[in-house]
């Protein structure tokens, strides 16, 4: 009851740290698809390109959050954002990639060939059969990563509360600090919806982008 009651006394407060929240991961993913889908793209054409790039890729999902924050203070420190919402960015875009690029990498590559000899036989370019013919079948694939993506960030945006980037992660880290139960469930509660309510809206839209002739719900890779 008591947590219930701090979360109606304080509904403003966590509306603005979900929407400082919902910030640091919709930028982190936005630039993450950018970069990420046309690299896992590109690295079909190369087995060799591609296995480096996952191999790196995957290294990076290993490091645990608080070092690679407490890494970048030092380097981002040299323009003045040691600390903040553009470290926060960064650490998610990266954690973002493999997800992505993997699905990506996944999905163009398992392509039925003949799909492709039938483009070709229409006379479409490399460029007209990625648009018109293996993209859009690869999205119920590369959506799959980015949900991926979005749900294990939003939990991981939540430690970036301790390198001053505001977020949800702030009554996380303050319940720890003041042993106030209220705030940490508080938190914890709100991180744990907004990831579910996230994940749901990312199903929906990767339900209206999936070709009609194309499964709605691919598994995740």
């Amino acid at each position: 009851m008591e947590t219930l009651l701090f979360i109606s006394q304080n509904l403003d407060v966590i509306l603005e740290r979900t929407l400082q929240h919902l910030s640091i991961v919709g930028v982190a993913i936005g630039l993450a698809i950018l970069t990420g889908v046309p690299i896992g793209i590109l690295i079909t054409l190369n087995q060799r390109a591609a296995d480096i790039v996952l191999y790196v890729a995957a290294i990076i999902i290993t490091i645990p959050s608080i070092a690679l924050f407490g890494l970048m203070i030092p380097v981002l420190s040299l323009i003045g954002h040691g600390v903040g919402y553009l470290p926060a960015v960064i650490a998610v875009l990266l954690y973002s990639q493999l997800p992505i690029i993997r699905n990506t990498y996944t999905a163009i590559s398992n392509v039925d060939p003949a799909l492709r000899e039938a483009a070709r036989g229409l006379g479409m370019t490399p460029i007209q059969r990625l648009r018109r013919v293996e993209i859009p079948l690869a999205v119920p694939v590369v959506m799959a990563g980015v949900r991926i993506a979005v749900v294990m960030n939003i939990g991981i945006t939540a430690i970036a509360a301790y390198i001053g980037a505001g977020g949800l992660g702030v009554f996380i880290s303050r319940g720890i600090s003041q042993s106030d139960p209220r705030q940490l469930i508080t938190g914890a509660l709100m991180v744990s919806i907004l990831a579910i309510a996230s994940d749901y809206f990312l199903l929906w839209v990767q339900k209206r982008l999936t070709p009609a002739s194309s499964s709605s719900a691919a598994p995740a890779h």
